[in-house]
């Protein structure tokens, strides 16, 4: 398949010498081997990095399958992302700086933001929010959205950040779920020069619930009525006098929520102590931040990557994070790279389905933009077509001159990078890379027994880490469910893999996601590359429908690039190619030429939602689908 051939070619990337040489993990075998070898004495280590309020006995504890990390430790993740900052050599440093899709441009240094989040926490102690208490923030990615994030875990409220432009339904469920005491909501958003509308989203999915709204308004007057609040008020009319409370290390610092194909969404609980060190771990060593360094994720705070690399690691490590509100490709394609060139970004974290669409607008758009600041784009949330990768070696890093495009895989449920390529190892594209520090990663079969090298399997983790997840709000046994749904006491991800003897991993796709063919298991990913492969297409999709002969037949949905034009006769050409690149046994039967794909907001392929409408099924949980 795919894979098969990439290996055979043997097509690989490096970083440039000096890049590599100066990599804040020069020597990734021994960090991997030590954080296996000992993985208390290695965690441990890093923890103390950061302020403890109370000293940490224990550094792991272990009772499969909960896990507790910095155990009798007490701390609080702003102390650390702000405090210790902003009294120090960094009060006047530029921690975040936003960006509006009109040009326009906010930043706060460390001094002012510790500053702002202390009278927003003291505003909220007095609407009467503890330590321990629930606010939902549905905010749209701004300043104050992290403000809000922030003063609640100063506080040791525990927030659960819903992104903003979810449904009425799904805004509701969530706020029970969580058994909120109050939601600080945005009342409109703005993408691609247009305004979005959430007051009313917020209005409805809060009907008849006793809850205190705080409105940040940028729309128009906020509602009234006896329990709303302004933003503003609450944080100008405060005195910064609230110190960032001492919670122990395993006190839970968000619930985060995650769809899945059936159920309710699972309310993903991460907590302070293991998360800080975790997600600031990665931003270090594998995203090789260094001090003074401008690091822009093109995500949003309502995901967990928005949580972990715009939001805590880059304040945790000191470094100036960037967050832009909007559509990337808005108000023309090379916005991106005209506030690259400008802010001199030095690592940027983004998604295939980003670089798939840069490649889409072509490359005389980054060309017309300096981007020799940029030596790190980091790439995850599904997997890279190889096609992507290349293009962005090419086109974003000068032929690889500038830097190096780094794969990785995680999941909301872990945190932060778990298995990657870092800067120090060769890129080898369609293979995501190596487990990173503190990963046991195996692909093991339905028994849980391990596959061969090059067999295709279940993705398995056999032992936990400080950034993972802790349990599923007010849900245990669905947690528990993670790790005994493969024998052999495994953390089930949920997703097929295979494994080269080298030790890179390739993930596939989700464990749905495997098309099995006249008995040949085919992964979506491996035909969804070799059709973005073809000179006309931006994006593809890929599912198994029912065939009598076959089991399974390949279906396909395919967005051209712009400027082409949909014909039959370019029809069958893209399927030829695939036939071309992978053989009879995985060319599509059917090809749909589409206008758009569905996405969550996110920007992940909605697959199911497709399967779905094809068996005429109910597609689940569509609170994340894309307007």
């Amino acid at each position: 398949m795919e894979l098969e051939r990439l290996l055979k070619s043997k097509l690989t990337y490096s970083a440039p010498e000096p890049q590599r040489r100066s990599a804040n993990m020069p020597d990734y075998a021994a960090e991997y081997a030590r954080s296996l070898q000992d993985p208390e004495g290695f965690w441990g280590e890093q923890a103390r990095h950061f302020h403890w309020f109370r000293p940490f006995g224990k550094v792991l504890e272990w009772n499969f399958p909960d896990h507790q990390w910095f155990v009798g430790g007490q701390t609080n993740i702003t102390y650390n992302a702000l405090d210790r900052h902003a009294r120090g050599s960094k009060r006047n440093q530029v921690a975040l700086i936003f960006l509006g899709e009109d040009g326009s441009e906010q930043k706060l240094t460390y001094g002012e933001l510790l500053d702002r989040v202390s009278r927003f926490a003291t505003g909220l102690r007095g609407l009467g929010l503890e330590k321990g208490d629930r606010a939902v923030i549905y905010m749209p990615l701004t300043l104050e959205g992290c403000i809000a994030m922030l003063a609640c875990a100063r506080l040791g409220a525990i927030h659960s950040v819903v992104y903003a432009g979810l449904g009425i339904t799904a805004l509701r469920e969530r706020i029970q779920d969580a058994g909120a005491k109050l939601v600080i909501a945005g009342d409109v958003g703005f993408r691609r020069g247009k305004t979005v509308d959430l007051k009313s989203i917020v209005l409805q999915a809060t009907e008849g619930l006793e809850l205190d709204i705080i409105w940040f308004c940028r729309g128009g007057p906020k509602p009234e009525g006896p329990k709303t609040h302004d933003f503003n008020e609450i944080l100008w009319g405060h005195k910064p006098e609230t110190e960032a409370v001492p919670v122990d290390s395993e006190h839970p610092l968000f619930i985060l929520y995650t769809s899945g194909s059936t159920g309710k969404p699972k309310g993903v609980v991460h907590v302070q102590g293991g998360f800080m060190v975790g997600t600031a771990y990665h931003l270090r060593s594998f995203f090789d931040l260094k001090d003074g360094e401008v690091f822009w994720t093109t995500s949003d705070i309502g995901w967990v990557v928005g949580h972990s690399y715009i939001v805590y690691a880059p304040l945790l490590e000191g470094i100036t994070s960037i967050l832009r509100e909007g559509a990337p490709d808005y108000p023309n394609p090379g916005a991106i790279w005209s506030a690259v060139e400008r802010y001199r970004v030095n690592v940027m974290f983004t998604a295939p389905t980003a670089v798939r669409m840069f490649m889409k607008f072509g490359s005389d758009w980054p060309a017309q933009h300096d981007l020799s600041s940029l030596r790190l784009i980091g790439v995850a949330g599904e997997p890279l077509n190889p096609e992507a990768w290349q293009w962005a070696t090419e086109h974003l890093m000068d032929s690889g001159k500038f830097g190096f495009v780094a794969d990785n895989w995680w999941q909301t449920e872990l945190g932060a990078p778990t298995l990657g390529t870092p800067v120090v190892l060769e890129g080898r594209p369609g293979l995501v890379g190596m487990p990173l520090a503190g990963v046991d990663a195996v692909v093991v079969d339905a028994d849980g027994l391990e596959v061969a090298p090059g067999t295709g399997g279940l993705l398995a983790l056999k032992r936990p880490f400080p950034s993972m997840m802790r349990t599923v709000w007010g849900n245990h046994a669905r947690y528990q469910q993670y790790w005994n749904e493969i024998p052999g006491q495994v953390y089930a991800a949920g997703d097929v893999a295979s494994r080269t003897p080298e030790g890179y991993f390739s993930v596939l796709g989700r464990a749905d996601d495997v098309l099995n063919v006249a008995g040949h298991r085919i992964g979506t990913a491996d035909v969804e590359s070799a059709l973005v492969s073809h000179p006309s297409v931006a994006e593809a999709a890929v599912i198994g429908v029912p065939d009598l002969l076959k089991g399974e037949a390949i279906k396909a949905f395919v967005v051209l690039r712009t400027g082409k034009e949909k014909t039959d006769a370019l029809r069958e050409e893209i399927i030829h190619h695939v036939r071309l690149e992978l053989g009879p046994i995985a060319t599509p039967s059917e090809l749909i030429l589409l206008d758009k794909l569905p996405k969550t907001r996110s920007g992940k392929i909605l697959r199911r939602l497709l399967k779905a409408q094809e068996m005429g099924k109910d597609p689940g949980d569509l609170s994340t689908l894309e307007e």
